[in-house]
């Protein structure tokens, strides 16, 4: 989960750099900078985000299946090795299309009429590009059929949950597979909103683009590349949802920092107390609650500490 919010905060320090390459699309630099530096971190932080989504779901479907023992694989030990294998990966991948991308289109003139990065690729850039985002269709549809499988076993799990429940009414188990199911629909909705659009696009505009030659259908694909980018980039505003369902400590924090907020917000008491009552004089006399009251709010605040 530390990983997926890494990767969702590193997607969202490239943003500035994209929108500033497309304020200034007739910078010769700022083009270089993107394309070089901005692009190759902004898609290396994206597919990192969609092998946590991928790892997030593995565990969870583990403790559908095996509730009561502990996978290898969800082990402390494991999980670190995993995160770093998958960071190393993605890093030495981007490192050799940058080290490429530099030897051999740093300095290049841009095309006039031209906005995006294809125009600067040079033909070593071009074929280590096809390759990267092969590799890259690949991981996609693997994690995309294996959050399908997931699901489908959660499903199958609670149905056989709920037949056991029948035949033993004292089985309460059908309930957590329940949340578990809505949660796995949640992960899996949220991929397949911000990643699926991405990949339908992505394929046909990598190896259609050098044949159209700027025709209809090559502004076509691009504007439609453009637009599921950004619906990918929607993938760091929802997965905060996935904190929220899958981390009960995310839970716990947010429902102390508001039962803090609350307690805060209550205004002081300046007139007379509730346990004040009023006698024949028309005076008001108070009654020893105040005290009370008084011990009450502070052990309530320091429980919310």
């Amino acid at each position: 989960m530390q990983n997926l919010a890494a990767a969702d905060f590193f997607l969202s320090l490239c943003l500035p750099l994209r929108i500033a390459n497309y304020a200034t699309h007739n910078s010769t630099i700022m083009r270089h900078v993107y394309c070089n530096f901005g692009a190759t971190a902004f898609y290396l932080n994206m597919y990192a985000s969609i092998l946590f989504m991928e790892y997030i779901a593995a565990n969870r479907y583990l403790k559908i299946v095996r509730p009561l023992e502990t996978h290898t694989l969800q082990t402390v030990r494991a999980a670190h090795y995993i995160s770093m294998a998958t960071w190393v990966t993605l890093l030495a991948s981007s490192s050799a299309y940058l080290t490429v991308s530099l030897l051999t289109t740093w300095g290049a003139d841009l095309i006039p009429g031209t906005i995006g990065c294809d125009s600067l690729h040079s033909t070593q850039l071009l074929l280590l590009y096809k390759i990267i985002h092969s590799f890259s269709a690949a991981i996609f549809l693997f994690v995309l059929f294996s959050l399908i499988f997931f699901y489908w076993g959660t499903i199958l799990r609670l149905r056989q949950a709920q037949l056991n429940q029948q035949k033993h009414p004292s089985c309460g188990s059908g309930r957590n597979l329940s949340r578990s199911k809505r949660n796995m629909l949640v992960l899996v909705t949220v991929f397949c909103v911000c990643f699926v659009p991405y990949h339908l696009v992505r394929l046909p505009y990598t190896f259609l683009r050098p044949f159209l030659h700027r025709c209809y259908w090559h502004q076509a694909l691009y504007y439609m590349k453009e637009l599921t980018v950004l619906l990918s980039v929607l993938n760091a505003c929802l997965d905060p949802l996935i904190y929220f369902i899958f981390c009960k400590t995310f839970r716990a924090q947010l429902g102390m920092q508001r039962r803090h907020s609350i307690t805060m917000a209550q205004p002081d008491s300046t007139g007379p107390p509730p346990g004040a009552r009023r006698i024949s004089q028309g005076n008001l006399t108070t009654l020893p609650c105040t005290q009370t009251r008084t011990s009450f709010s502070m052990s309530r605040r320091a429980s919310v500490i």
